[in-house]
């Protein structure tokens, strides 16, 4: 299994330089400005100006969005990340604020591929065509509206210092028996995701639910193990570096892959069960200003070159090689599949079983049953 979704990763083809539109140029320097939760490329005077809103990690996407500036020195790009149910809300209120108005983001791209689902379904974005999007394979492309521009498995995580290699679960049943074990190895010492505040986490979570008959045993011992969540891949990321916690379950690979390149003392576990392939998707959304910038940074990612940079700057996977014959591995398809659970009743329903497994007694439920925005930390 680790052999053949390694294999996934791999581009191959030469790397072609991508054709862009004509866009007027600066001849001073472009400028580039760094924060924690945002980026700016190119001269602050430019009459382009691109605004990327995305729940990618600002030091992680850096290296890809200063490729695309290099090839595109007219236009001024500003980044900001934010997470994915603020992606959606915010470009929800835009809508219902007046729907007419052009302001907003040029392109949104976010993890919660659910999310980004919802709001094509819901007349929110524009559609696109190019010969980058034919060339899509079919699950990656919804309704010339939202597209993958790479994927990402969704795997689990242990500290190499506190769990041995004899003891590391590769299937669910083999987690849940580990759960189980008298010693309680995991007893708080456990971490997943907080579905009630994560997009990501919710998919994965439910798409839990609809794969894999045990997934309710698998919340319950959660519970019994006094497990901790955490808001994003990095959170989990950060207990696990730091000792305060032994495995984490349902983590991006992208960004664990970074970690351990850096020497963290973590190992991956792909589940031989299945492993779930998430996409990052994009839109165009319908309030675009400068749509077609947003399209042509869309294109770009699409393009051999962009796949290539994204590859190697970020650790997504290609999109026309994330899917191969090979078991245990599920790809999540953009469409209205992805829709069901975040149906009003279905979502309460399945929040409330959550919370009943996963958080200690006493504390207060959500009565609305919604997620709540978390405004300073993508959940990627």
């Amino acid at each position: 299994m680790r052999s053949a979704l390694a294999g996934v990763g791999r581009l191959l083809g030469a790397t072609a330089l991508l054709s862009v539109a004509a866009v007027a140029t600066v001849s001073n320097a472009t400028a580039a400005e760094v924060s924690r939760d945002g980026l700016t490329l190119g001269a602050a005077d430019s009459k382009n100006v691109l605004v990327l809103h995305a729940s990618n990690s600002v030091e992680v996407f850096k290296g890809v969005l200063q490729d695309f500036s290099r090839l595109n020195p007219g236009i001024r790009l500003e980044y900001t990340e934010l997470s994915t149910q603020q992606l959606y809300q915010d470009t929800v209120a835009r809508a219902q604020g007046d729907a007419t108005a052009k302001r907003g983001p040029d392109l949104i791209i976010s993890s919660a591929m659910d999310l980004q689902t919802k709001l094509v379904n819901d007349g929110h974005a524009q559609r696109h065509v190019s010969a980058e999007t034919r060339a899509l394979p079919a699950w990656a492309n919804w309704r010339d509206e939202v597209f993958s521009i790479g994927t990402d498995p969704i795997v689990m995580v242990y500290n190499t210092d506190k769990l041995a290699a004899a003891r590391v679960p590769h299937t669910r049943r083999a987690l849940l028996s580990l759960l189980q074990a008298p010693d309680r190895p995991l007893a708080n010492s456990i971490s997943t995701y907080d579905v009630q505040g994560s997009g990501i986490g919710y998919l994965a979570a439910t798409q839990d639910t609809r794969l894999d008959s045990m997934a309710g045993a698998l919340l319950a011992a959660f519970g019994r193990n006094g497990v901790t969540t955490h808001e994003s891949t990095e959170d989990a990321l950060d207990k696990l570096e730091r000792g305060e916690i032994t495995l984490a379950y349902n983590l991006l690979e992208s960004y664990t892959r970074h970690r351990i390149d850096q020497g963290a003392p973590l190992a991956i576990i792909y589940p031989q069960d299945y492993t779930l392939m998430l996409s990052r998707s994009a839109i165009i959304p319908k309030q675009a200003p400068r749509g077609d910038l947003g399209a042509l940074l869309l294109d770009y990612l699409l393009s051999p070159r962009g796949q290539e940079m994204l590859a190697k700057q970020s650790g997504m996977r290609p999109v026309n090689a994330s899917v191969i014959p090979a078991t245990g591995i599920r790809p999540m398809a953009l469409g209205v599949g992805l829709l069901v659970y975040l149906d009003t009743l279905k979502k309460r329903h399945f929040l409330d079983l959550w919370r009943a497994a996963i958080l200690p007694p006493g504390d207060a439920p959500r009565p609305d049953g919604n997620i709540p925005v978390r405004t300073h930390q993508a959940d990627h």
